[in-house]
């Protein structure tokens, strides 16, 4: 028996979450639906002029972890935050929604990482994220029994930004891949991989990484077309297992020579985008963890995501057992 189902590591990161128009992000110089990696005095002049806000911890392997479980999987999280007011909130939250979070916090500047987020009206959201104590995360944080005990590890794109958290990715994928287990990363977003495209594809193609989560402008990015069926077929011979987010058309699974393609959820009213694919690759992981197969996976992804869109923040504020017992998928 495993200890845990999925050991999540990312940025841990304290979201401040804020609506604005288009033409707000325009005056800022912000790039809409974006990951804006900013420096400590761009994120007090943001903070200074965005309105009320909600704080939350976030973090994109965070929100997988607490959708996990959310579900009723056991799931281990890796994540560098300090000795501070955000910090105590980032410990507190995760560890209340049943995460196991056991890094040591740094004492000491950078302070903890936070990432203001624009949410316009149509759902999208722009994130500014000062990295802080995220760039302290290195191998030394890696606890080897999680690394070698959890079915599956799964990792943030995001990380490939601070240069240590590298070395505790390798670290942790050849820790799991000993014990027989399996390694996931998400691709993040697409000017994410434009930065790292080549270090990607090489995660991929020399088994590093064995499941990949993406979405559609992601992985046409990865491969540098504008064709999603050329690049999905790219992908499908790149690496062993990948899932595939299309916003309101779902998601398509790909395996080998099988396919799966998932209906997504159907929702009264999107609210904001943040975490959607997140709370998708918990629900997949959970079921994928569950023995489940490639189509329930889907489902049980589709339906935390669809969840989590009709609400401001990346945390699902229902129980996602519930809502998938609800909805006959468990």
């Amino acid at each position: 028996m495993s200890e845990y189902d999925v050991l999540c590591i990312g940025n841990a990161i304290v979201d401040i979450i804020a609506q604005a128009d288009d033409a707000f992000l325009t005056e800022n110089g912000i790039i809409k639906a974006a990951m804006n990696l900013i420096d400590a005095d761009r994120a007090n002049l943001l903070y200074e002029r965005m309105g009320p806000a909600v704080e939350a911890s976030g973090g994109s392997a965070g929100n997988t972890a607490a959708g996990i479980a959310s579900f009723g999987g056991r799931v281990a999280y890796f994540g560098k935050v300090a000795e501070d007011q955000l910090g105590d909130i980032y410990y507190h939250d995760i560890r209340a929604q049943g995460v196991a979070f056991d890094t040591k916090p740094l004492k000491g500047l950078p302070p903890t990482a936070r990432s203001m987020i624009f949410v316009t009206p149509d759902g999208e959201r722009s994130m500014n994220t000062y990295l802080g104590a995220c760039v302290e995360l290195g191998p030394e944080d890696v606890e080897p029994e999680k690394a070698r005990g959890a079915k599956v590890t799964y990792f943030e794109g995001y990380l490939w930004d601070p240069p240590r958290a590298k070395d505790a990715i390798r670290l942790a994928a050849k820790l799991a891949h000993e014990a027989g287990r399996e390694v996931s990363m998400t691709l993040s977003d697409s000017f994410c991989v434009g930065r790292y495209r080549e270090e990607f594809l090489d995660l991929m193609r020399s088994g590093t990484v064995d499941i990949v989560f993406a979405n559609s402008h992601e992985i046409k990015s990865l491969y540098e077309t504008d064709n999603f069926e050329e690049a999905l077929e790219a992908l499908r011979k790149d690496c062993r297992l990948a899932a595939v987010t299309r916003s309101e058309k779902g998601s398509v699974v790909v395996r080998g020579d099988e396919t799966v393609t998932v209906k997504p959820t159907t929702i009264d009213q999107l609210v904001d985008t943040t975490g959607a694919g997140d709370l998708y690759a918990a629900g997949f992981l959970y079921g994928y963890t569950s023995g489940r197969s490639l189509a329930e996976c889907g489902d049980l992804g589709s339906l935390a995501a669809g969840l989590v869109i009709q609400q401001i923040g990346p945390r699902p504020r229902q129980n996602l057992r519930e809502e998938a017992e609800k909805a006959g998928l468990l």
